[in-house]
């Protein structure tokens, strides 16, 4: 199966959701089939979730990561994934996160995620 990067990134993005309410193993509730990529990014931000939590807290200013709905705090984990890993450019990492907030969760919550996301890089620019 080969689909696009986005869509690979949103299927990621829905196996952690999945994977933060339920605390079930990644993908045991996905129907279908998982692209290797979406796997791989998932396995990979599901093993350093407390990391990203921290960082994700540090820039929340008054925020902790598990105050978060379970949408953004996903978005966010895989965002500062992707601006660590400078797997692709950080303006993708950050429009996604806030565009995926936004479908899924509220405008506010993509407001609060792209300023998070935001002072993230700045710091590590």
């Amino acid at each position: 199966m080969t689909i696009s990067r986005r869509q690979a990134r949103r299927q990621a993005l829905f196996l952690l959701y999945q994977w933060d309410l339920s605390g079930q193993e990644l993908g045991s509730q996905y129907a279908g089939e998982i692209d290797p990529w979406a796997r791989a990014v998932a396995e990979a931000v599901a093993a350093r979730a407390g990391e990203l939590d921290g960082r994700i807290s540090a820039a929340a200013e008054g925020w902790t990561a598990d105050r978060l709905g379970t949408v953004e705090r996903s978005a966010l984990r895989v965002a500062v994934h992707e601006l660590e890993t400078r797997e692709v450019p950080a303006e993708v990492a950050i429009n996604e996160a806030v565009a995926f907030t936004k479908r899924y969760a509220s405008d506010d919550g993509a407001r609060l995620v792209n300023g998070i996301l935001g002072r993230i890089q700045r710091e590590a620019a």
